[in-house]
């Protein structure tokens, strides 16, 4: 893994939460993208128990990549 010096997750428990959580990276990474924020790793976390199903996105970034 290249270095990071941020890291950013998402997490949802709810079903219609975990069907948009892409969509809600996307709207909260493509603006930080356009100032050079790079996404140098990620984690996808699924886990679950008889009543709750949880879904989390870690990204890994480094600022200030041009």
């Amino acid at each position: 893994m290249e270095k990071f010096d941020r890291v950013k997750v998402f997490a949802a428990t709810k079903a219609r939460e975990r069907e948009n959580l892409g969509e809600r990276v996307t709207e909260w990474l493509c603006p930080r993208l356009e100032r050079g924020v790079k996404v140098v790793d990620h984690v996808v976390t699924q886990s679950s128990d008889q009543e709750f199903h949880c879904l989390v996105i870690t990204l890994f970034l480094q600022e200030g990549v041009k």
